[in-house]
């Protein structure tokens, strides 16, 4: 009976494992230097805005991406230093919080770093940094939106 019952699951097991193998070409799992190009190719159809998924993507781009979730609207980047202040790293996160493109569905987070003789030690962050990331992306946004609208 036992032999007959895992004869049976063998080919799900398989399906399973091929399924699961794929997950690494597709990008899902991955959590260093993904490419933005790739993730915008993966570019969410529900869950979060379109245009201010791709907008985020194209505003972080200089900033390697350490972890991109495209269905969850999450993007978090790993940390990078100006070669002109290489005492100083930042690093950000971005959440799009709604399907609508609207201010308020975008909400982005900086962190920075500052070098000290034992290592690295958080630092305040200007208010108006965070503030001046969302503003550039939903700007982006909202001309990705009006190019849609205009070659319909």
């Amino acid at each position: 009976m036992a032999k007959r019952f895992i004869s049976a699951q063998l080919p799900l097991c398989a399906a399973a494992l091929i399924g699961l193998s794929a997950c690494g070409t597709l990008g899902i799992g991955k959590s260093k230097s993904t490419d933005t190009r790739q993730a915008a190719a993966i570019a969410p159809t529900n869950g979060v805005n379109s245009f201010l998924w791709r907008a985020t993507l194209e505003t972080l781009n200089f900033m390697p991406l350490e972890q991109v979730d495209p269905f969850g609207g999450v993007v978090i980047t790993d940390w990078r230093a100006d070669p002109e202040a290489p005492d100083e790293r930042l690093r950000a996160t971005a959440y799009i919080l709604d399907q609508n493109l609207r201010a308020d569905a975008l909400k982005i987070s900086v962190f920075r770093q500052v070098r000290d003789g034992s290592g690295w030690a958080d630092a305040p962050v200007d208010a108006d940094t965070a503030r001046e990331l969302e503003d550039a992306v939903l700007t982006r946004a909202r001309q990705l939106y009006i190019a849609t609208v205009d070659n319909a």
